[in-house]
This record gives structure tokens, sequence and C-alpha cells, in this order.
């Protein structure tokens, strides 16, 4: 049997173990020793990205903010489904992550963080919404947690609170799109969005 191949670890802003794993030629990042993401459990975040996309296909010039980087997939599938005129600006709180990405992960989308429409801000994704002008993005997508639930980060929640979404809302181009991915469905999250001004939108995806 094939072991897992501690490749890194760093801390995150709340003090908790962050690794990244190899088996078999899979890779997944814990948090605290509990999956967090998983380059063989990926259908959900391709997604993610593809839904982000199909905003975007009848601009040739458009501006969306990925909050949160992970394996790569939703940046992956944003980009193979937007135009090049399309700029996607990848806000990654943890910047142990996106040097993993270059050179631990760089076959799997790593080198995606080379392609002249994507910007790497080092950054929390929070910081740049709340420090951008008003409508400046065609979409947000926000995949930065467990969904809702803050577990990376608790100031996560702020983002998911309704002074968050409005702001969210505040940021967005008329008739642009946020999307959040969650590991669940969440009524109340939906209530949020709905009061802070969204049409919501429930999408399932299967788990591979």
């Amino acid at each position: 049997m094939k072991p897992n191949l501690k490749l890194a670890e760093t801390t995150t802003p709340d003090g908790a173990r962050l690794a990244l794993y190899e088996h078999d030629g899979a890779y997944c990042i814990r948090l605290n020793g509990q999956d967090l993401m998983h380059s063989s459990v990926t259908a959900s975040e391709i997604r993610l990205g593809e839904l982000a996309a199909d905003t975007l296909s009848n601009q040739p010039d458009s501006l969306v903010l990925l909050g949160g980087l992970g394996l790569g997939f939703t940046l992956k599938s944003l980009l193979a489904k937007s135009g090049p005129g399309a700029k996607v600006q990848v806000a990654e709180l943890i910047p142990q992550i996106v040097d993993w990405n270059r050179n631990l992960l760089a076959d799997l989308n790593g080198r995606l963080l080379d392609d002249p429409r994507v910007e790497v801000l080092s950054l929390d994704v929070w910081r740049v919404i709340e420090e951008a002008e008003p409508a400046r993005y065609d979409a947000l997508v926000l995949d930065i947690d467990n969904g809702p639930t803050a577990m990376v980060q608790k100031q996560n929640a702020r983002l998911y609170s309704r002074a968050g979404l409005e702001q969210a809302a505040l940021v967005l181009k008329p008739n642009g799109r946020a999307l959040f991915w969650s590991a669940r469905p969440d009524p109340a999250f939906a209530k949020r969005l709905a009061r802070a001004g969204f049409a919501v939108e429930v999408v399932p995806a299967p788990l591979y």
C-alpha cells in the first residue's frame, strides 16, 4: 500500500495546521488532519467555475474575482470557458498555497497561474471586495472555506453576513453573478442572500 506523503505544511492565520499530501498521484490539502480538498473529488469546483464563465459568455472583456485558489480546479474550469479578453483576479490569503501550486502542483493546475489572464493577489478576498469600487466585477466566485461555515479562518464568517453580502452585491456589475461554494444546502444562508438583494438559485453538483 502506497503511503501518504506530506509534501509541505504551513499555519493558517488562526493557528491551524494546513498540509499538502500526495498519495498515488492524487493530492490533498488537509486542515488539522481533516481533508479540505482533494484532486480526485473536483466536480463541484469545476461546476463553480463553469457557472461563473457562463455569465461572461457574451462579454469580450470581463473581470472575475476568485476567492481561494485551493488546488486550482475552479480556476481551470473558469479559464477553459472564458475568452481571451477575460481577466481573473485570484485572491489567496495563504501565500504558501500559491507557492505549492507553482512549485509542487505545476503539473496539476499550477501552470495556470502563468496564464496572462490571471492576476494573483496575496490578500484576503474580504479586503479586495471591501476596497473595490462599485460595479467593478462581472462575477464573484467564493470558494474560500467549507462554504458559509468558516473553517480556515474565523473572520471568513463576515463574508457570509448580511453586511458582507451587501458589499459583494455593491461591487458586482448590473446582471453580475456571485457564486458561493457550499458543502451542503444552507437555507439560512439562502435567506441572507435574498435579504441582501440577490436572486438565489441552489445548484447541486455531484461529489465525483
